[in-house]
């Protein structure tokens, strides 16, 4: 990176976030950037140049799939720069970069309507497509629109993909990329994937493969898969020994193995690095909330929640959900009623959060018997009630979550 411009911009957004923190009013991770960006709006693609930069982006698990990739391609002691806060807009982008001037790997999660512009700025030599379905929906597009925008941007250059098989909308962004690495990471949450993007019939799903009815469109076969436990890729064999709970946790793994060895990790070393990371962001901590043990879990859309419904089914520990209706979650909290809440009848369920009478609404209606309460530590102490000294599970959308997780 070069030029006064650059310097003064690089500058004035350290300045800015150094501020933001010791005043209190943020993390700086976003203002410095946006002031950074006022300076010099190529200051993105300035300082991603000369650094291998690899991009992960989709609907759900960005955060996570973002900081096991980041950890790979530092196992062999490299230092690696990440927006590890989950300010995935090049606001955040470009205050990771600042943050690790001297890291020549580079690891971004990129907001999905974001994506075509950041891979143009850093000419990223990896993106990883994990999902797409419906999120915040007064500011996102439809999902269709999405993968026809990722398609467009990943027509160009000589990006090397790693993508999702098992989603059709990710097949179709990415089936006419220079170079793509197809990996079978699983697609519980089909609501959103009913329509081929290609002809407008139906895809219909059968065990390990879907197709369109009418047209040609199909499961692209995977290079790299799942076997239980082991993931079987073009390099090899190797356990993945994941920390981080859940089905969906285990293929955000394989796809991050996958990036890792693309970038030239070793398969062994890069598998044993996704195994020691334990807690992103705050997301399935165990920690301590009003004075009870809750393990925290974050959801901002039916796929992410129905996920998340599914790890806990198994246990009878009261439930504590929270939805807000905020920014950064989207206005429109008329989702609600596609998740599947039915899974939670018979718990201690308690509703909580700004839209607390919404999710009450949809408790009641999907037969889930439950108490609701504004106030976010009266919901806890009231779902500790019947935990009989246990852990209470909490889960919550982005800014719930946030909320909970530091107001501990």
């Amino acid at each position: 990176m070069s030029g006064v411009r650059s310097t003064v911009a690089v500058w004035g957004l350290q300045s800015t976030n150094a501020l933001s923190r010791l005043t209190g009013r943020g993390k700086g991770t976003v203002a410095g950037g946006r002031v950074g960006l006022a300076l010099e709006p190529k200051l993105l693609a300035r300082m991603a140049q000369g650094r291998r930069v690899a991009l992960v982006s989709g609907t759900n698990g960005k955060t996570t799939t973002t900081a096991l990739l980041a950890a790979a391609l530092g196992a062999d002691g490299a230092r690696v720069a990440t927006n590890a806060t989950g300010s995935n807009m090049p606001a955040g982008h470009v205050a990771a970069l600042a943050g690790d001037r001297g890291a020549k790997r580079v690891v971004l999660e990129v907001d999905e309507g974001y994506l075509e512009a950041v891979l143009r700025d850093t000419e990223a030599e990896v993106v990883v497509l994990l999902n797409l379905s419906r999120d915040q929906l007064d500011r996102m597009s439809e999902v269709r629109m999405l993968a026809e925008r990722w398609h467009r941007a990943l027509l160009k250059g000589t990006t090397r993909v790693i993508a999702n098989a098992d989603d059709p909308l990710v097949a179709f962004a990415a089936r006419d990329a220079a170079s793509v690495t197809w990996v079978a990471a699983g697609l519980a949450w089909k609501g959103d994937a009913t329509g081929c993007p290609v002809c407008g019939s139906q895809i219909t799903f059968a065990e390990e493969h879907w197709a369109c009815a009418s047209c040609a469109f199909a499961r692209p076969e995977p290079t790299w898969r799942l076997e239980g436990l082991v993931a079987v890729g073009p390099s090899g064999t190797v356990t993945l020994d994941v920390a981080l709970p859940g089905r969906f946790n285990l293929d955000n793994a394989l796809l991050a193995l996958a990036a890792a060895v693309e970038m030239g990790i070793e398969l062994s070393v890069a598998a044993r690095a996704l195994g020691e990371v334990r807690d992103v962001a705050g997301r399935f901590v165990t920690t301590t909330f009003a004075g009870t043990t809750v393990r925290m879990m974050l959801a901002k859309n039916p796929a992410g929640w129905s996920a998340l419904l599914d790890l806990v089914a198994d246990s009878a520990a009261p439930v504590v959900v929270a939805i807000n209706a905020r920014v950064a979650d989207g206005f429109d909290p008329s989702w609600l009623w596609d998740v599947p809440f039915a899974r939670l009848a018979g718990r201690t369920v308690v509703a909580t959060g700004d839209r607390w009478r919404d999710l009450s609404l949809r408790l009641r209606y999907a037969g889930v018997a439950h108490q609701a309460t504004e106030d976010r530590r009266e919901a806890v102490r009231l779902a500790a009630h019947d935990s009989s000294g246990g852990v209470v599970d909490v889960i919550g959308n982005y800014t719930a979550f946030g909320e909970m997780l530091g107001d501990r």
